[in-house]
């Protein structure tokens, strides 16, 4: 799964990222770091950003695009990656575009978190008077002054991206003054329908499967101490029966006897009735 996440400064673009590479095990790629990296490697295109860097320069994009080219053949890059800082520009996207069909890999979504900037000023206006209150050290790049001058410069820059990628049919836009959880769930029910991800990712299959593991496990001693439990009820369940089977037998036996006796009792009676009457009629 390839991705890459669109939105002006403020626009929660990095807690996303995290989110996403939590959940479904891709890398997130940051072009500052990917820079840093490749030059303290001395990979080729490190030493030319080196370079460039050193004469106090812009990398061009296609030093930027030969560091991307690098990192994303790397093998923790193999399920995939978000990108993060890179396109900024139309120009880059192409170049990126004309990458990733060389590597025969295609972008499987570009999700714009839409914010609105007068909301995102009084954000950073209100936590910065916040932390004065509290005596605590405001950042140089996070006042709104900075914020101002960043946003114009998405605006220019960056924002034309929406309708390149929109025209490719690429794009998808997302609330992003919703709350976190709510922009995280509402990202992935765009990536399940595009395709993007399967209904049960690995990451989530995997969360659910150590629970599932602990409370197996949790089972097994109340399974133990409940067929012990039965075992030992077992012998008092045995001689229960085996007094109602006694019983049973006993009240079997006397009903038989007295049918019996009651039986012969009959017989013997009607035997001594006509000898009886056979005397008296001889004496007559």
């Amino acid at each position: 799964m390839r991705i890459i996440l669109l939105g002006p400064p403020g626009s929660g673009k990095g807690t996303q990222a995290q989110l996403l590479v939590q959940r479904y095990g891709i890398v997130q790629l940051s072009t500052g770091e990917m820079l840093r990296a490749a030059v303290a490697a001395g990979t080729p295109v490190g030493l030319k950003a080196k370079e460039v860097m050193a004469g106090g320069g812009l990398v061009p994009d296609e030093v930027v695009v030969g560091i991307i080219s690098d990192r994303i053949d790397q093998p923790d890059a193999k399920n995939g990656f978000i990108l993060d800082g890179f396109p900024r520009t139309v120009p880059q996207a192409e170049a990126l575009d004309e990458l990733l069909r060389h590597k025969h890999l295609k972008l499987d979504a570009v999700i714009e978190l839409r914010v609105n900037e007068s909301a995102l000023l009084s954000r950073v206006e209100t936590r910065v008077a916040q932390m004065r209150e509290r005596g605590e050290e405001v950042r140089l790049d996070d006042t709104p002054e900075v914020l101002t001058k960043r946003l114009a410069s998405y605006r220019s820059q960056t924002e034309p991206l929406i309708h390149y990628y929109s025209e490719r049919r690429k794009l998808s836009t997302i609330d992003g003054m919703m709350a976190i959880d709510e922009v995280t769930r509402a990202i992935h029910r765009q990536l399940l329908a595009l395709g993007a991800v399967e209904p049960k990712t690995h990451a989530r299959s995997a969360a659910k499967s150590a629970p599932a593991k602990k409370a197996e496990a949790a089972k097994k001693p109340a399974k133990a101490a409940k067929k012990a439990a039965k075992s030992a009820k077992t012998p008092k369940k045995a001689a229960k029966k085996a007094v109602k089977g006694t019983k049973k037998a006993a009240k079997k036996t006397v009903k038989k006897t007295a049918k019996k006796t009651v039986k012969k009792t009959v017989k013997k009676g009607s035997k001594k009735g006509p000898k009886k009457v056979t005397k008296k009629r001889a004496k007559r």
